[in-house]
């Protein structure tokens, strides 16, 4: 690249982040009189995510930064507990090194995260539904010095850790409300009580800090994606942010789980421009729509499943909620139905967003709530900073409108996955990223996902995409939730089964699903088999189980 193009790009570059700071109204949060406190602090340690919560905590220390249930902390009074937590980890030799995590959606998890970017460790997500084995699996991956584990989790990481072939045995803080800890473990209010509150630890010799995320494991067991916060690039969030209309004075509730990777990656957004977080420890969609009447909840990050489970609820319960607050929802995680979005859009208005990304890529795509109707299906265009490559099996690029493996290049891509170089290699084309995902692009620029390449199901040697199918069935009436999957067949080789869950105050049959397809749907494309269930089995964020599916006998 010419300097004239370096100069102009860097020119480019700035205007584009002045727009952003605008837009968001960060410049406006900001105080004179923090300035200079600020810069104090801050040149103590090391550039890295934890300086927003600094700043804030300086600019507008009496804020409302952080909400969970009764408790609530200012910026002044949040920033002090972390401060205090990063120096009791960075006591038992975290500092720079792996910390596991193992804590349900409360204020703890915020603290841990912020603390560990303070002393440049690595946060080591366990998800808290875990297994023994899978606790095990993660702690002889990671290799983490210390843990910190939620009461109500004790004892499946302590087993975790006898599962373990390293017999790892990390410095333990047990945090929240429960039993006695094993022998040798830290509550947190002990581990935290003499240390201080006003500066973080000075800890040398770090690159850093990051975070591995594993990944949500429906095939296979999980990888840890692992991600260096040194060289992460926000190009693409902050894109997110300006279309979006992200704002300082947002007050965003969390509802996933903040283990992976989605829902803390918000929580980031949120703190780097000083609005308020508000933690629900799990999902229920009455609960849900209460909470963002009583907190006035701006904005919020769900799952595609979240919006079904709100799109179920009777009228007169939505009506009872004032949920007038809410500017936007951005949906994630799996992929979002084009019924499911005109079906929310319809009780709550035109504030649907939903990003096509991953743990390994970060957010790739935007679509907009005026998108669903206007290219139905789509997860929108690339966002700035992305390129993004659709590749055949051949690894030759494919047409427009032509179905091909997603690769997508930008800052945001992982390092690779932790100890697992072959894991890596296989996933990554001349620099481009991909999970697996199938996805074509319109002449418009707007991209849809069609399908895990594990998920295709091949009939009759004919290449089939469950997403076209379980999209089709949802516009009945009657169906609250759909999963399509191949299973073998000794004439086509697989067959279409489609699992249903019958909404509310309705009935179906096998033979009025078939009718629905048959009118819209090649014959090839109509699932032969029909299975009622209560509900689909999916993992924490939402993305159905077909594998277990797969497994199941044509009748429950």
């Amino acid at each position: 690249m010419s300097l004239l193009a370096r100069l102009k790009s860097r020119a480019e570059d700035l205007a584009f982040a002045a727009r952003v700071l605008r837009g968001t109204g960060f410049t406006a949060a900001l105080r004179l009189a923090g300035v200079a406190p600020f810069v104090r602090v801050a040149r103590a340690t090391r550039p890295g995510p934890h300086l927003a919560v600094m700043l804030h905590a300086r600019m507008n220390p009496n804020k409302e930064a952080l909400v969970d249930g009764a408790r609530r902390w200012s910026w002044r009074e949040m920033d002090r507990e972390i401060n205090r937590l990063a120096h009791a980890l960075a006591e038992r030799g975290g500092g720079g090194s792996p910390v596991a995590c193992m804590l349900g959606n409360g204020a703890e998890y915020i603290f841990v995260q912020q603390a560990l970017a303070r002393i440049g460790a690595t946060a080591v997500q366990i998800g808290y539904r875990s297994t023994p084995a899978e606790v095990g699996y993660i702690l002889d991956n990671a290799e983490p010095r210390v843990a910190i584990v939620g009461a109500a989790f004790a004892d499946t990481f302590a087993a975790g850790q006898r599962a373990a072939a390293t017999r790892a045995a990390p410095r333990v803080i047990v945090a929240g409300e429960g039993g006695r800890p094993p022998s040798g473990w830290d509550r947190w209010e002990d581990a935290l009580v003499a240390h201080p509150a006003d500066t973080p630890p000075v800890v040398a010799g770090h690159d850093g800090g990051g975070v591995i995320v594993y990944t949500s494991g429906t095939t296979g067991k999980p990888k840890g994606a692992a991600r260096n916060w040194k060289q992460t690039g926000l190009d693409a969030v902050a894109d997110l942010m300006l279309q979006v209309g992200v704002h300082h004075d947002d007050r965003h509730l969390v509802t996933c789980p903040l283990y992976h990777s989605a829902a803390p990656a918000f929580v980031a957004v949120m703190m780097s421009l000083g609005a308020t977080t508000v933690l629900m420890d799990h999902f229920e969609p009455a609960a849900a729509l209460a909470l963002i009447a009583r907190e006035r909840i701006t904005c919020t990050l769900v799952v595609p499943t979240m919006l079904v489970r709100i799109g179920a609820l009777p009228d007169e319960v939505v009506r009872r909620h004032d949920t007038s607050s809410l500017r936007w929802v951005m949906s994630a995680a799996a992929p979002l139905a084009t019924e499911t979005a005109r079906r929310f859009m319809a009780r709550f208005g035109p504030i649907l967003w939903n990003f096509y990304g991953s743990t390994e890529t970060g957010v790739v795509t935007l679509a907009g709530p005026g998108d669903h109707l206007s290219h139905p299906g789509t997860v929108g265009r690339a966002l700035r900073g992305n390129e993004i490559r659709l590749f055949d099996d051949a690894g030759l690029p494919v047409a427009v409108g032509e179905i091909g493996e997603l690769y997508a290049r930008n800052s945001m891509l992982i390092a690779g996955y932790h100890k697992n170089p072959d894991a890596t290699a296989r996933s990554l084309r001349d620099g481009f990223f991909s999970v697996g995902d199938l996805a074509r692009i319109d002449r418009d620029g707007f991209y849809y996902m069609e399908s895990r390449k594990h998920d295709m199901v091949i009939s009759g040697g004919v290449n089939i995409y469950p997403r076209e199918i379980e999209d089709h069935l949802l516009t009945h009436p009657a169906i609250l939730d759909v999963a399509v999957v191949g299973v073998p067949d000794p004439e086509w080789g697989e067959a279409l089964r489609a699992f249903v869950v019958v909404r509310g105050g309705h009935s179906l049959t096998a033979a009025e699903v078939g009718d629905h397809c048959r009118s819209h749907l090649a014959d090839y494309k109509r699932p032969r088999q029909v299975v009622f269930l209560d509900e689909l089995p999916r993992n924490p964020t939402g993305k159905v189980l077909k594998r277990e599916l797969r497994d199941r006998p044509a009748s429950p």
